[in-house]
């Protein structure tokens, strides 16, 4: 994955091995590379690099402004692992990917600053989306633990993390700045927690 890396998509890579039990995550930049590997823990990711050089010299976000959704999520993420460390299992997890904690307002709210991700209900400006309602945020959710990936499996579900639905159509009516999207933009309905095999 580094070989003839261009940065056109940075990102952070997790992997793991079921039979060593080893845990991995490869955050690619342009320039400079991450990567860490542990067989106790966990990483959470929340679009904040981690690497150090990464942050400060390819990108230009401030790790500590928690106004912004990155950072909150963040911040959500080191608040869920404390709680629940070591008692963490797949349905857990499919609660955290739809969790409403916003840790800026210190509050329950559906929003861009939450794990599951509703830019379409931020009203002030999260750093993104970076305008009000901005029709943004989480399209889809998975979870796989070790037993699944043993078994080629994981466990999705197609639209928020939480299962909230989003019409497009009601939504253009209530922000008529976005009318331009009415086209492109399309609703996504609740949706289960589906399990998915290799070559289905």
């Amino acid at each position: 994955m580094k070989k003839g890396n261009n940065g056109g998509y940075a990102n952070a890579w997790l992997v793991g091995d079921i039979n060593t039990k080893e845990i991995a995550r490869l955050e690619l930049g342009l320039k400079y590379i991450g990567f860490e590997r542990k067989k106790d823990g966990f990483f959470t990711g929340s679009n904040v690099a981690v690497n150090m050089k990464i942050l400060r010299f390819e990108t230009t976000r401030d790790e500590t402004d928690i106004r912004h959704m990155g950072v909150s999520r963040k911040i959500r993420w080191a608040q869920l692992m404390k709680q629940y460390a070591g008692k963490i299992d797949s349905e857990k997890a499919k609660q955290f990917e739809g969790d409403h904690y916003d840790t800026f307002l210190k509050q329950e709210i559906a929003d861009g600053r939450t794990l599951c991700g509703h830019g379409e209900l931020q009203r002030d400006p999260a750093g993104w989306p970076s305008v009000p309602y901005g029709p943004a945020g989480t399209v889809d959710a998975k979870v796989v633990d070790s037993k699944m990936a043993k078994n080629m499996t994981f466990s999705a579900r197609w639209g928020s993390g939480c299962g909230m639905t989003f019409d497009a159509g009601k939504f253009l009516d209530e922000h008529p700045q976005f009318e331009w999207m009415k086209e492109i933009l399309v609703s996504r309905p609740s949706q289960e927690w589906t399990m998915f095999k290799a070559g289905e």
